[in-house]
């Protein structure tokens, strides 16, 4: 929805603005300005007249497509520079400053660029990992050679000394069988690489297995995870070296390699060139090194050119291609040098988009104008109400239960100061209605800086609702004031208590020992009555009976609603067959309920209203005794039954009749509605109304109308008993804040320990917003939302009608795609 500017008229929130169906018909070579200036305006849904053709046979599916592949390079250029960490700049110049054309060869341009630089890139990381492999290879499996060389000198000197001082005789017999063995002595084969540690045992085993044990394998640990050269991720592995003999057990050895993902790398006994490879890896990687950095450095210049006009680009391309998305909803006139537009618009709007349509001519140096004319129609036309950014929220709320019907009574007007005013009912205490008012002031007075970042989903909807919640907060620290609680602490804060004790005796404060030496506190509940033994049954009795009384206000102000919807729509069997007789049974009722309340509260009555109210059923002819609130009270009340159950036949049986006789005298005769109709051929046709030459079933409408009465009868008495709800949560919040203070903070002062103080204080910091100023709040506005959108709305509120989507780019461009 549109915030209101100032070419529009005053803002309206009682019914919808009038819309009209409008039909443009515009020159090719002005069409693209013309959608162009329509987007800017953003007060035109365009229809789809095209709908029984697919993406790629409308006439713009080329430039659509062109479109598309440039938004793609941009979120391509937006990810590398996410991950580069360069930021993108504010746009600065006009989009209009540019042509499309350029933006493409230059987008084209810097992708190709970008994409070579990231490849080469990408090559010589891939080298340079490799090269770190090989290193930490040759590093340490020379370590296990050279300890194996030295392990081997050492047995061999140790076996020399061994044979030199044996006898002479067998000596040899011995070097005749070791020159015998080294004839027969085989060659071993190795192979060098590295294994990721998670798979080294299986590696191991498999290899184990494969080989039938004829192999002989070392591995070492590498104490910093490495980057793989294949996947470009750090991985923990293990450098390795597996002794083989023969050509067979090899190939095995490199298939199972090869299945492990273990890279290889070749590697020489020579202990003088493993220390020669090892400089040459060395000196190869410092050059690798200084290569990469400045490739990193001339990826930055070219991230950095791009978004210096990032910004621009991507709003540019994303116009466009919502303009040629708008331009494939319009259809081609028969001579094909003409599109034909059609859509809805508001009636104050027309003198705007007339001037747009001739703005566009002139600059797109048409020869011929376009032509705008206003179509008449029976097709409901979308809802669209102005709103601002302190309506903009109470009119989502509205809106999540179902958008209004077309010029439909909108509840969002009373929802602005019921909703809030309920919520603090539930939750009344001046502290903590401050504590949120402390909180939503944060979010309005930064609400400039806010608005432009990205905030979490929680703080998004807290930010969108933010005058909702300082509403909410007014009235909680209002309701927190008539129930003189303060973080459940009363205060006499207008006057001293007008209670006070018998004698200095009493230590109680109770009631029973208090009379009355001042006047009646001005304003809210008297402070004494905190704390004292009757406190809560009298709390009880108050908050039930201030909930009737504030259900059945709003019930009747929903039924009022009808009465103004059926007017508007110059439906008298309404006003007369529901509203009335609505009226008559739920203030026959819970109005009568309401009125006793208040006569019972003037006049200090110890009637028993639960007593009253049943017998007014179960026994309506009994005397009423000391329940008697007033004179003739008998009488009263068995004329308030019989008009109740009088106005249920009245809800149910005339409509249905009076809608099947104004079918047929409509349809009687006349076969087609002549076009002079007057604007009402706009207004969404009541009940039967819709069926048009369809055949009225006279069933189908009884049983609707016969569903309707009893969800009305039932949900009088069932909605009223919702409206408790009120009492207790107010209830619930009130003793929890009471706990809180008793058992934490006095608690945690009753003893003679800072430390202990200092852990209630935060304790009690943490339970009063944990539980209080989020759950408990939560708990309340839910409440609250379900009290209108079932209890208050359902009265009048059919929304069933569709939101007014205009084309525009006023979100453009913080839209993902």
């Amino acid at each position: 929805m549109a915030e209101s500017g100032g070419c529009c008229p005053p803002m309206d929130l009682m019914r919808s603005e009038t819309m009209q169906l409008v039909q443009l018909i515009v020159p090719m070579e002005s069409a693209h300005l013309t959608v162009s200036y329509l987007g800017d305006l953003g007060l035109v849904q365009f229809k789809d007249l095209n709908s029984e053709k697919s993406p790629f046979q409308r006439t713009y599916a080329a430039q659509i497509k062109r479109c598309g592949e440039m938004a793609r390079k941009i979120r391509f250029f937006r990810d590398q520079m996410s991950k580069a960490g360069v930021p993108a700049k504010e746009m600065l110049v006009k989009e209009n400053d540019i042509d499309l054309d350029d933006v493409e060869v230059k987008l084209g341009e810097l992708e190709a660029e970008l994409v070579e630089i990231n490849a080469n890139n990408d090559k010589l990381q891939r080298s340079y990992n490799e090269l770190m492999e090989y290193k930490l290879v040759l590093q340490k499996a020379g370590e296990f050679f050279s300890s194996a060389h030295r392990s081997a000198t050492d047995q061999q000197s140790e076996i020399e000394s061994q044979q030199a001082g044996e006898d002479l005789l067998e000596s040899p017999l011995l070097q005749e069988e070791k020159s015998i063995d080294s004839t027969k002595q085989v060659k071993l084969g190795f192979l060098t690489g590295l294994v990721p540690r998670e798979k080294s045992m299986v590696f191991e085993r498999i290899l184990f297995r494969a080989t039938r044990g004829n192999i002989f394998i070392r591995q070492t640990v590498i104490e910093e995870p490495v980057i793989d050269p294949n996947t470009g991720e750090k991985a923990e592995k293990n450098v390795f070296v597996v002794f083989y003999s023969g050509e067979r057990a090899k190939s095995k050895i490199l298939k199972i390699c090869e299945a492990f993902g273990a890279n290889r790398y070749p590697f020489s006994e020579d202990l003088g060139r493993q220390a020669q490879m090892i400089t040459e890896v060395s000196g190869r990687l410092s050059e690798l090194k200084t290569t990469i950095d400045a490739g990193l450095g001339q990826r930055n210049i070219l991230l950095q050119t791009i978004g210096d006009k990032f910004e621009l680009w991507n709003l540019k391309v994303r116009k466009e291609k919502a303009i040629y998305h708008t331009l494939n909803m319009l259809s081609l006139d028969v001579t094909k040098k003409c599109l034909v537009a059609e859509g809805w618009s508001p009636v104050f709007a027309s003198k705007e988009i007339q001037d747009a349509l001739q703005r566009a001519a002139v600059d797109s140096n048409s020869q011929v104008g376009s032509i705008f004319q206003v179509l008449r129609t029976k097709e409901s036309p979308p809802t669209y109400f102005r709103t601002n950014k302190f309506t903009s929220a109470i009119q989502e709320i509205v809106d999540a239960y179902g958008v209004a019907k077309y010029q439909e009574a909108n509840p969002g007007v009373f929802t602005i100061v019921t909703f809030p005013f309920l919520f603090a009912v539930m939750f009344g205490d001046w502290g903590h209605g401050i504590c949120i008012l402390l909180a939503t002031m944060y979010l309005i007075l930064r609400e400039k800086k806010l608005s432009s970042q990205k905030l979490g989903d929680i703080m998004e909807m807290a930010f969108g609702g933010r005058y909702v919640i300082l509403m909410m907060s007014l009235f909680s620290i209002y309701t927190g004031l008539i129930y003189n609680e303060f973080f459940s602490i009363p205060y006499p804060l207008f006057a001293p208590s007008a209670y006070d004790c018998r004698d200095t005796s009493c230590s109680e404060a109770t009631t029973i020992g208090l009379i009355k030496v001042r006047d009646t506190y001005p304003f809210g509940l008297d402070p004494v009555w905190h704390g004292s033994r009757s406190e809560l049954p009298f709390l009880n009795s108050l908050k039930m009976k201030m909930s009737i009384l504030l259900g059945v206000s709003q019930m009747n102000l929903g039924i009022i609603m009808s009465y103004f919807n059926a007017r508007f729509f110059k439906s008298s069997v309404n006003i007369w067959f529901q509203f009335i007789p609505q009226m008559i049974f739920l203030n026959s009722l819970f109005g009568y309920l309401s009125v006793l309340i208040i006569i019972k509260w003037c006049t200090g009555s110890q009637a028993d209203l639960y007593h009253v109210m049943i017998y007014m059923f179960l026994s309506p002819m009994d005397e009423l005794g000391e329940n008697q609130l007033f004179p003739h009270q008998k009488t009263v009340q068995l004329l308030l039954l019989f008009l109740a159950l009088v106005s249920v036949p009245c809800m149910l049986l005339p409509k249905p009749f009076i809608l099947k006789k104004q079918h047929e005298a409509r349809h009687q005769g006349q076969l087609y509605t002549p076009l002079d109709e007057t604007d009402e051929s706009l207004h969404v046709e009541t009940s039967g109304g819709s069926h048009g030459h369809e055949e009225f079933e006279f069933s189908e409408i009884f049983v609707h109308q016969l569903i309707h009465t009893i969800e009305f009868v039932l949900g009088a008495v069932s909605n009223t008993a919702s409206y408790l709800r009120l009492w207790a949560l107010s209830l619930a919040h009130s003793e929890l804040s009471s706990v809180f203070y008793e058992k934490v903070l006095l608690l945690a002062f009753g003893y003679n320990n800072v430390l202990i103080w200092i852990v209630g204080i935060i304790v009690f910091i943490f339970a009063t917003v944990g539980v209080l100023l989020v759950m408990e709040s939560l708990s309340a506005f839910l409440h609250a939302l379900r009290l209108h959108w079932v209890e208050f709305q359902n009265k009048f509120y059919e929304g069933d009608g569709y939101k007014f989507a205009p084309f525009t780019f006023v979100f453009t461009a913080n839209e993902d795609e």
